[in-house]
């Protein structure tokens, strides 16, 4: 195993530490399947999640499912990775292309730059990353999301349902990647009434703005305070203290990501859900089919990677002519007689 002079000894223990996980999950494993007398899976996929926990209900916990439908269709060895620390997520990468395994996928914008390097390094290993372009490589295949056109849709329901006239936005990180959020939902809130108000905030400039649930029901209930009676959350596990803030104040508050409706009934009123579920379950197919390809696979309306989630949560909230116009958006959208903007 080689070790990474610019972490030193203490990189290297953290590897050691990767690597046992990884010898103990394969062991149970392989114990599991010698019991049960079941053949060796054809293909290994390993995954890396970003920060926090793979049940963060949110962006995470997408991946892992689609990592889990994946195993329940085909022979699949999985291994995955948490980190907990940000040096984890290239340990985790370098430790998985070191054993060769069939896919890797990093699972969030801050693997691009480790993905970069260490594709060039294991060209014989597949990579994917989610939420981030990573270049040319051969080996490496982006999954990008249309966000701005499912939040195009969540603001014209919010803009529907608003009693105050004003509505909000929590992001997590302010980058670019999440105002492809807010830039869709401003548009959705306009195209129904230009003169409701947006009100907006970040919950901060670094990486743990995604993971810090106390600042999400602080910044949520100030909105709240102001008059904001329906609150749309980018914000990964800081959301969840969004819909903490939604449930004090018995007001609406819209998911995202993975379907949150069923966090809290009568307070979520939707969620606007990106499939990456979807996009980890189709690349590991490309893989089991020998269908793999370098470059960038966009998910939007018209693939079904993102939409507005509708349910026995929350079916009795959203009458049948909001979802007709809804639908009637959504199909005027992938015609292209609708362009939402990706940026604010």
């Amino acid at each position: 195993m080689r070790r990474f002079e610019k972490n030193g000894w203490i990189g290297s223990i953290r590897i050691l530490g990767i690597c046992l996980i990884l010898f103990w999950g394969q062991a149970c494993r392989k114990q599991e399947k010698a019991s049960s007398n079941v053949t060796q899976p054809e293909i290994r996929v390993g995954l890396v999640y970003d920060m926090g926990s793979k049940r963060d209900r949110s962006f995470n916990e997408a991946a892992y499912r689609g990592l889990m439908r994946a195993v329940g269709e085909w022979r699949i060895h999985a291994q995955e990775v948490e980190p907990t620390q940000p040096l984890d997520r290239e340990e985790g990468i370098r430790v998985l292309a070191e054993e060769e395994y069939d896919l890797v996928v990093g699972v969030g914008f801050a693997f691009v730059d480790i993905l970069k390097e260490v594709a060039s390094e294991y060209p014989s290993v597949f990579f994917a990353c989610v939420d981030g372009r990573v270049g040319d490589e051969p080996n490496v295949v982006s999954l990008l999301f249309h966000e701005e056109q499912g939040s195009y849709l969540i603001g014209m329901l919010a803009a529907m349902k608003t009693k105050s006239r004003k509505v909000g936005f929590v992001g997590g990180m302010d980058i670019p990647l999440i105002q492809k959020f807010e830039a869709g939902y401003r548009e959705g809130v306009r195209s129904v009434d230009p003169k409701i108000q947006v009100l907006s905030d970040y919950a901060g400039v670094t990486l743990t703005a995604f993971n810090d649930p106390v600042k999400g029901k602080e910044l949520a209930l100030s909105q709240y305070d102001k008059g904001a009676d329906i609150i749309y959350q980018a914000a990964g596990g800081t959301g969840l203290g969004v819909i903490g803030a939604a449930k004090e104040r018995n007001r609406w508050v819209i998911g995202t990501d993975a379907n949150q409706n069923y966090m809290a009934p009568g307070n979520v009123l939707t969620s606007m859900v990106k499939r990456v579920d979807v996009a980890v379950f189709e690349t590991i197919r490309s893989v089991v089919e020998g269908t793999f390809q370098g470059g960038v696979l966009d998910f939007d309306l018209s693939n079904g990677g993102v939409d507005y989630a509708v349910d026995e949560y929350n079916q009795d909230q959203i009458d049948p002519e909001e979802i007709r116009v809804l639908e009637q958006a959504k199909k005027d959208i992938m015609a292209g007689m609708i362009v939402v903007p990706r940026s604010l």
